[in-house]
Order: C-alpha cells, then structure tokens, then sequence
C-alpha cells in the first residue's frame, strides 16, 4: 500500500522506496559503481557504452549503456583477451542497488584473486544445483510457482510483483537460463536481470540478495512510474516542520473586533451602539479603499524594465 501523496504533488520531492527492487532507476549508475570506484575508468565517445569500468588486469569488465533499454552490461573472462566466460545484463528499469550485489561480490572475488590465476572465483563454474543460485531469495520466503513450464523453475515473492525465471531446457554456453524480474509487465515498470549458463551461482546469488534486502532506497517521485503508485510505500525525506502563527499586528486586532462586533449587530435589532460600530467598519474600510485607489509612491516612482532585457532562466 503506498504512502504517498497525490503524484501531481512535487516531483523533485525526495521519498523512501519499498521494496526496493520496485524502485526502478534513479537515471544514475552511482549505487553500482560504488564497490569498483577505485578500478580503471573509461569513458567512450563513440558506441552505445558510454562508461567502461575494468578490473586493474581488464578481465572484469562493467559497461553502462546510458540510452539503451540493456542499461548495464557486465561480463568476466579467463584474461583480457578471451572472450567472456559469463555475461549478465540488467535493463533500464533495474535499481542500480541491485547491481552493486554483484559489483561488490565481483571486487570482493577479484580482491582474492591471483592475477596468473586463470580459475579465479569470478570465473568458476556454477554450480550443478539451481537452488544455490536463489537461496536468498527462498530465505526470504519466496516460493516455487507449481505452474512453471516442465523444465524450467519460477520462484515468486509473496507480494507477487517480483521473481525468478530459471531454464534448465537450455544447452548452450552463452544461454541465457536465469532471469530475474520485479514489477508488472511495461517499459517503464518492468526490472530485469539476466545471467547466461556459465556464470557462478555465487553470483547470482549475491544480486538475489541485494533484492530481498529491505532496506528502502531513496528516489524523487518522478523516478517511478505512475503505475506503481499502489504497489509501493513511500516515505518523505526529512520532517515536515509545522508552520509557527504570527502574532497578530494592531490593525489585525481592530479588524477582528469589528468584523465580531458587527456579526452581533446583524443579530440584533439596530441601536445606537451598533451605529457606532458600523461607522467603525467604515473608518477602517476608507483607507484601505484610499490604498487601493492611489498606487504607492515606489510603484509609480519604479522604472520600467527594458523590453529588451533578457529574461532570467528558471
């Protein structure tokens, strides 16, 4: 059930998203490059990848696709010139703290590693049993839809809105045999990462857990999708502070006690008090026609502005 308010309230007004993985993109890569921010960075002026981050020896490789609907693309291979091993790509609907499950998991692997070794972790083979893959996510009480077709395996969270596809009918080495997804169907509300058949269940595993992590992320509200609306709860940054009254000026004072007095007048029948108080409404009236009848000095005095002046930017 979501919290928010109306979404034709402020767009830029900062909120806590859960879960998480219905968050969608913030527009940045920032949460995924967190882990591997002291890595080589290379940023390309021509292709599709607009930012490569590479392990020190090029053999884990982190691309990011501003424009396209493949968001991220990350890959690891035996040396930095083989072809990769494994391959995952997430889409551009996927909370970048999704990604950085398996970015950290990647440095932590590489940090391991031996630079002569060819069998380091991030490129050993996965493992003969699919269930290692999402632990995580059937630690978190998401269960095994019975209506999967034969061959494949699909876990679903117990709101429904989130899941794993696994294909075990696939053969091929670059296959893509594991999926996993959060949101309804749509462009913009449909999150998606996908793993080819050779990469390491422990990495997976490590992007499963960044998913069911229930920490709320924080977005702009024009971040989500109007359809998610219902299918989240925000949480406004920071408190609201209540608005202090002013204490009241003189003239608020004399107007009040005209405008009570004159409520009782209308009440009962006229009397020489109640003359009174209608030649005091008029005193307090006549000058505030006088104002707005004769404009103030510095409004008459104040020269036009230039019609050739530019505009200032908003």
């Amino acid at each position: 059930m979501s919290t928010q308010q109306p979404y034709g309230q402020d767009p830029f007004q900062e909120v806590m998203v859960s879960p998480m993985y219905l968050a969608g993109s913030n527009g940045t890569g920032d949460a995924g490059f967190a882990p591997v921010a002291h890595w080589p960075h290379h940023y390309l002026d021509e292709g599709p990848c607009q930012l490569l981050v590479t392990s020190p020896d090029q053999r884990i490789r982190i691309g990011w696709f501003g424009d396209n609907f493949e968001l991220w693309k990350i890959t690891a291979a035996e040396d930095a010139v083989s072809a990769p091993r494994w391959t995952a790509t997430f889409n551009h609907v996927t909370p970048a703290e999704i990604i950085a499950g398996l970015t950290t998991a990647l440095e932590h692997d590489y940090a391991e590693s031996d630079a002569y070794d060819s069998n380091a972790r991030f490129v050993a083979g996965p493992s003969l049993y699919w269930a290692d893959a999402v632990r995580p996510l059937t630690d978190a009480g998401w269960t095994r839809d019975g209506g999967a077709e034969r061959g494949t395996v699909e876990i679903t969270a117990p709101d429904g809105q989130a899941g794993v596809l696994i294909d075990n009918r696939l053969s091929g080495w670059d296959d893509e045999t594991v999926t996993l997804w959060a949101g309804p169907p749509g462009w913009g509300t449909r999150a998606e990462a996908v793993f080819t058949a050779r990469t390491p269940s422990h990495l997976i595993a490590a992007t499963a857990a960044a998913m069911v992590d229930p920490a709320p992320v924080m977005r702009e509200r024009h971040h989500l999708d109007h359809k998610m609306e219902d299918l989240v709860t925000l949480t406004p940054v920071g408190p609201t502070v209540p608005r202090v009254p002013q204490a009241p000026t003189p003239l608020d004072v004399r107007r009040t006690a005209v405008a009570q007095a004159v409520q009782r007048a209308a009440r009962f029948p006229r009397a020489a008090t109640d003359l009174r108080v209608m030649a005091a409404r008029s005193r307090t009236a006549a000058p505030a026609q006088d104002r707005s009848s004769n404009p103030a000095p510095a409004l008459v005095t104040r020269p036009l502005a230039s019609p050739t002046a530019a505009r200032r930017s908003r």
